[in-house]
């Protein structure tokens, strides 16, 4: 059985292992160790922090296989720019108009904002080859945001996600070549480390340009590449778009990759959520004749936070939903405990 699971110090040389893995971008894990170490450490001192409202937490997941390994991550930060300001470009119509012309069109343009601070942004979502596109890929996406449902006071109430934008095999980008370079004068990959993901640097103020950009002023390459993902991203674009985020509204600042967002209440998970009280399945005669449908179910305690995978009957007209031992005992959890339930 799969667990989605917060991040122990013991998982730190897995997660070497997995930053060692080519990954475009910046949206995924840190690289040295060190940085590893300290992103386990946020997320160690989030999880066990009394909090009011969300700041400068950070929550990092780990989906561990069933003869566990560590297999996949998903992380989520209470507040985007909690340190700062979250800069990102937003996708914007200017209206043109010449009366003595008769001339009337729209240009779209690019205009550095700040409006995604505060939001909770998810990320660092990856899994290995072999959960690629199963259910359990599904869950580790989905995690996040049934802690945020157990926990809402622990975040926003909107969601960003950034997803890494097209670049060549050799880690060029044709947004950045077209723009940031200009500003920034040197290659994307070092801006990339020079800025260490982040994306709420005084640099930023002080390099990129601050009035619109005119997009059909940039070269081809550079606007068909606006908005679009790296092939290793298409697994989280389709979970996170089936899931309610949406894509029109903002790009990265520097690969021009697509920035899904979406307030809480336009996200399946926390509108279809149930919370349910925990029964012990029994094996009975009758039971393989219901119909089983697939559950991502979490345990209820914001400290302790597990999920997995069940099968069971319908729980919509359900006052409780029977568990396993298995089941109950990969939770931490008990009979007559409560779980957040999801269909998946």
């Amino acid at each position: 059985m799969y667990v989605v699971r917060p991040v122990e110090l013991a998982d730190i040389a897995a997660l070497e292992a997995l930053a060692a893995v080519p990954m475009p971008g910046v949206h995924t894990l840190p690289k040295t160790r060190e940085k590893i170490r300290a992103m386990v450490e946020l997320s160690i001192a989030s999880f066990a922090a009394h909090v009011d409202i969300p700041s400068e937490e950070g929550y990092l997941l780990v989906l561990e296989s069933d003869d566990k390994q560590i297999v996949g991550t998903a992380a989520m930060f209470a507040a985007a720019g909690s340190n700062g300001t979250y800069f990102s470009f937003r996708n914007d119509v200017i209206q043109q108009v010449s009366r003595d012309l008769n001339i009337s069109h729209s240009v779209h343009a690019l205009t550095l904002c700040s409006e995604l601070t505060g939001y909770s942004q998810l990320s660092s979502f990856y899994v290995g080859d072999r959960e690629h596109g199963t259910p359990e890929a599904a869950l580790l996406s989905r995690a996040r945001l049934m802690l945020a449902v157990l926990a809402p006071h622990r975040f926003s109430e909107r969601f960003f996600v950034p997803l890494a934008g097209v670049t060549d095999s050799e880690g060029g980008s044709p947004f950045w070549d077209a723009l940031g370079r200009k500003f920034f004068q040197m290659d994307f990959l070092d801006a990339e480390r020079t800025i260490g993901g982040a994306r709420n640097r005084t640099l930023i103020v002080e390099l990129m340009p601050h009035y619109p950009v005119y997009v059909p002023l940039l070269p081809g390459d550079a606007q068909a590449a606006m908005g679009q993902i790296h092939p290793s991203g298409e697994l989280a674009f389709n979970l996170l778009t089936a899931e309610g985020f949406e894509a029109d509204d903002y790009i990265d600042i520097f690969d021009g990759g697509p920035i899904l967002q979406a307030h809480k209440n336009s996200l399946r998970t926390f509108t279809g959520a149930l919370q349910r009280r925990v029964s012990t399945s029994v094996e009975t005669p009758d039971r393989g004749r219901e119909p089983q449908l697939r559950y991502a179910v979490s345990s209820g305690s914001e400290h302790d936070f597990r999920a997995v995978i069940t099968h069971c009957p319908a729980l919509d007209s359900q006052l409780s939903v029977a568990l396993s031992v298995e089941v109950q005992e990969a939770l931490h959890i008990a009979e007559g405990d409560t779980v957040i339930c999801v269909r998946i």
